[in-house]
């Protein structure tokens, strides 16, 4: 395995069994890039498995002894790694089958034999370019996908916010509702395929349980945080909040029939129905009730239990979990009693974590602006004004804090930084490529150590203190960091960001 010296040039990867046609390559390119080399395909599937990542270009041989061209390019259409490494195959056979089959296989470009220097480097150089260009469009489209999805999830979670400050409730709810519905439906779909519930499918409701009680926005405040018992009269009005959802919904301008208004729709309609028909407003029975309305009412009165109201005291999760199980607040299938009984634990453990989330910000409070001119919502506004105070000021000490937050999505190698942390560094509160960022600002061995530890946390245990050490200004500067790794949802969770704060940053002596 051959390599040159400057670590910036891109990689090349030459896979040939004859080592004569390898040396030629080899004298071509060397100059302008970091050359490895394989002289089979087995020693080629090797490296690929292990190094794919610092690959930018393959030239392949077809015809080799043992592990062929072909089969290396099935071993990397099978692992996904032909999408993002582009192929060069380069061979001396000419057969139009040959040739094609190459094609159907996903390899860029195809040279024959004899080679002719100036078109190998000019079709490196334009293959190098496309997948560049490639690179970059897929980058700004993830990019573009990830903030459109996480911008509807938090315009889901302000509107159903406003609600729970109007009920008079902790602001916690939509989020715990969250939790216990992915966790309700994660243990669902291992128990059955009744449902036929797609990722799709469960990604949509667990977005949608956020509006299950948009309705109550119609509900007079008198009557919705009445610290007492409803009278029959009342508890009419009550039920309504399940229709007037149902109908603020169907009745939105352009998006009526969006599969998240769809899915939100229904969950605002039937979260209070029971398994036993017994439920409103439309007494539906068993399996009759959508499978997301079933998850969100269980959700709901989990929650609810557990959860302290103007008339009420919070009970203990214990105490909730047997309520449930005895029947005591509502009827539930036996299949998601079952799954409420394995995910009992996990439930604790997942809503004790809730209470670092932090909402937001700027969204909220233009919101507050908007619904502030509409006289019918004036029982909202001193609530609403209370909680924008409460924001002004901790968005205050947050931007005057010397401190050096971050929040660091690794699917999208997106850095977002405090107001304080980026004058610091001298750059913008976002900042893309983040390993090449980190690479300014930390030894390239401490940041491959600090990554590692980020890694080997856990979801079970997430959080990361470690002592630091960042060049800021030319100058050497140690300090703490606290930090809380981010896991997916997934039966095995991956690892898919991080955020926290380094603190008590000081001059390093001189060593």
């Amino acid at each position: 395995m051959k390599q040159a010296t400057d670590e910036k040039k891109q990689t090349i990867l030459i896979v040939d069994d004859a080592a004569t046609n390898r040396e030629f390559l080899i004298a071509m390119l060397e100059d302008d890039y970091r050359i490895l080399e394989a002289s089979g395909g087995s020693e080629a599937m090797k490296i690929l498995r292990e190094h794919s990542s610092e690959i930018d270009l393959m030239l392949l041989d077809i015809v080799m002894p043992g592990v062929d061209g072909f089969e290396v390019l099935a071993m990397m259409n099978d692992c996904g790694i032909i999408e993002d490494l582009p192929v060069i195959m380069i061979s001396s056979e000419k057969e139009p089958s040959t040739i094609e089959r190459a094609y159907k296989m996903h390899v860029t470009d195809y040279i024959d034999r004899p080679f002719n220097a100036f078109i190998i480097r000019r079709r490196i150089v334009n293959t190098l370019n496309l997948h560049a260009k490639h690179r970059r469009l897929k980058y700004i489209i993830t990019n573009l996908v990830y903030e459109k999805e996480k911008n509807n999830t938090m315009m889901v979670n302000i509107l159903s916010h406003i609600v729970e400050f109007r009920n008079g409730e902790s602001g916690m709810h939509v989020l715990n509702i969250s939790a216990i519905t992915t966790l309700l439906l994660q243990c669902l779909v291992k128990k059955t395929d009744r449902y036929h519930l797609s990722q799709d499918d469960i990604s949509l409701i667990i977005i949608a349980s956020a509006l299950h009680d948009i309705g109550k926005i119609g509900i007079p405040g008198k009557i919705l945080n009445k610290p007492g018992r409803f009278t029959p009269e009342e508890f009419e009005i009550m039920k309504t909040h399940t229709t007037i959802g149902d109908q603020i919904l169907r009745n939105i301008p352009l998006y009526a029939q969006e599969p998240l208004v769809q899915v939100a729709r229904m969950i605002c309609r039937s979260h209070h129905e029971r398994y036993d028909g017994r439920g409103y407003p439309d007494g539906l029975k068993g399996d009759d009730i959508p499978i997301g309305a079933q998850v969100v009412a269980l959700a709901d009165v989990y929650d609810a239990l557990t959860s302290e109201r103007c008339y009420k005291k919070a009970f203990s999760h214990e105490k909730a979990y047997q309520m449930i199980l005895n029947g005591e607040c509502g009827a539930f299938s036996e299949l998601l009693l079952d799954c409420l009984t394995d995910i009992h634990q996990d439930i604790i453990r997942e809503l004790n974590t809730q209470s670092g989330v932090q909402r937001p910000t700027k969204l909220l409070e233009n919101l507050v602006s908007d619904l502030m001119e509409y006289n019918e919502f004036t029982d909202l506004v001193y609530p609403l004004k209370q909680i924008r105070k409460e924001h002004e000021k901790e968005s205050f000490f947050a931007e005057r804090a010397e401190e050096l937050r971050f929040d660091y999505d690794s699917r999208t190698s997106i850095v977002i930084l405090s107001a304080w942390g980026a004058k610091l560094l001298g750059t913008d509160k976002t900042v893309h490529n983040m390993l090449e960022s980190h690479l300014q600002v930390m030894n390239e061995p401490h940041v491959k150590a600090l990554s590692e530890h980020f890694h080997s946390a856990s979801a079970e245990a997430p959080d990361v203190e470690e002592d630091v050490e960042l060049i800021i200004n030319d100058k050497l500067m140690s300090g703490k960091l606290s930090a809380r790794t981010l896991w997916s949802d997934e039966e095995v969770p991956r690892y898919i960001g991080v955020f926290g704060k380094v603190t008590d940053l000081k001059p390093v002596e001189n060593r």
